[in-house]
């Protein structure tokens, strides 16, 4: 029988890893993601999780070191954040080059400077583009479970790409919340065999070599190009395999999660809004008090936000008048959150045209309430009704 017990989010994520049961493990602390590390440090100490514990001297010896493991086969776990990521940034350009399914946590944490070792998703959004398959975690049992599906999604033959499961840094990491832990037997059905990709990686039966310098001519320049093209039909691809596993594990669990994006109270919502990560729960609960108040409003939840979901994107904003978009993070160039430069993106996909808001909030580890996300919803009736706010509003600010 599954056992349910309370823990934060990032033992919930050292409990995902022993349940996938990764043959190689590397672990650096660093705020506040340190005690992943220390609680799958524990599970092999202890004999619960048979895998190789790499203590190495920074973040980027980290990821160099799974890469080689990975190259070799095996299964490999880590998690970082903020700095750390930061520090890792050369080996976590080269993984997705490389098509090696690795599976990191990123605890999400805020940028730096002013000084800050709290909770924002910067972190994850500043390397967005780079090649991994993000998903954000909502609460600590979708952390869990999102863990275990992410090999078998970056695994899958038409996909052979790493996987981030990003988390919100204090509000989940540090949060104690019930956590059902499925059974061994399932977790090992559902894993099955390691399905190792052997057109890369390394066998001493037929030696071939790793990453050779391509470019400037033809036909180097060419079999660039390709490469980048089977890399980008490997993320698309993706958008077709994160359902059909979270139907797999759900059908093996019982523990249902929308593997692209959730709509909550949308199909006759005239207006909604847009949360990612731990925020959702608050905006949750605003729409359940907008609607007992007779507010037809809805939510958007985003799941995987890379690739970017178009197709279901279109769908949920295609039933609806107005959206106010909630970011957790700052796109710098644009004057907003990358989270709304998403959504603008997507909005020549739909046959009508719809006002947006952007609101950012939540930085350096600040919460997120059920008042603010009444804000948001305010600001998307307001919208609908042709009231659009022209710039991003800013949420928790000191004035």
């Amino acid at each position: 029988m599954p056992k349910r017990i309370v823990v934060d989010g990032n033992e919930a994520a050292a409990y995902g890893a022993l349940l996938a049961k990764p043959d190689m493990c590397a672990v650096f602390p660093i705020t506040p993601q340190s005690s992943v590390g220390e609680k799958v440090a524990t599970f092999i100490a202890n004999g619960d999780l048979k895998a190789d514990l790499l203590d190495v001297e920074g973040e980027h010896s980290v990821l160099s070191m799974l890469q080689g493991g990975a190259l070799a086969g095996a299964r490999t776990f880590t998690a970082t954040c903020g700095q750390g990521l930061a520090f890792m940034f050369e080996p976590y350009f080269r993984s997705p080059n490389l098509r090696l399914p690795i599976v990191m946590c990123i605890v999400c944490r805020d940028g730096i400077t002013p000084q800050c070792v709290w909770g924002g998703q910067q972190d994850a959004m500043t390397v967005k583009e780079v090649g991994w398959i993000q998903m954000h975690c909502e609460n600590n049992q979708e952390i869990t479970d999102s863990i275990v599906m992410a090999y078998r999604i970056g695994e899958h033959s038409d996909v052979m790409l790493p996987v981030n499961v990003c988390f919100d840094g204090n509000f989940l990491s540090y949060a104690a919340e019930p956590v059902e832990i499925v059974d061994e037997e399932i977790a090992d059905k559902f894993m099955g065999e390691n399905n190792v990709n052997w057109h890369a990686a390394l066998d001493p039966e037929r030696p071939m070599a790793i990453d050779p310098l391509t470019g400037m001519t033809a036909p180097g320049g060419e079999a660039f190009a390709r490469y980048r093209e089977g890399q980008c039909k490997g993320m698309q691809n993706s958008l077709r395999v994160i359902p059909e596993i979270h139907k797999e594990w759900k059908e093996l669990t019982g523990h249902d999660f929308a593997p692209l994006i959730e709509e909550y109270r949308l199909d006759d919502a005239e207006h909604a809004i847009m949360t990612i990560g731990s925020m959702t729960g608050a905006g949750k609960d605003a729409v359940d008090v907008a609607r007992d108040k007779g507010k037809k409003v809805g939510l958007i939840k985003v799941k995987t936000f890379r690739p970017w979901p178009l197709k279901a994107m279109v769908s949920a904003l295609s039933k609806i008048k107005a959206l106010s978009v909630v970011d957790r993070s700052v796109n710098f160039g644009w004057n907003c959150g990358p989270l709304y430069q998403e959504v603008l993106a997507t909005l020549p996909f739909l046959d009508k045209k719809i006002p947006l808001v952007s609101l950012i909030g939540g930085l350096a580890g600040t919460d997120l309430t059920i008042d603010h996300m009444a804000e948001a919803i305010k600001t998307a009736e307001d919208a609908a009704q042709g009231k659009v706010a022209e710039e991003t509003i800013w949420l928790n600010k000191m004035y």
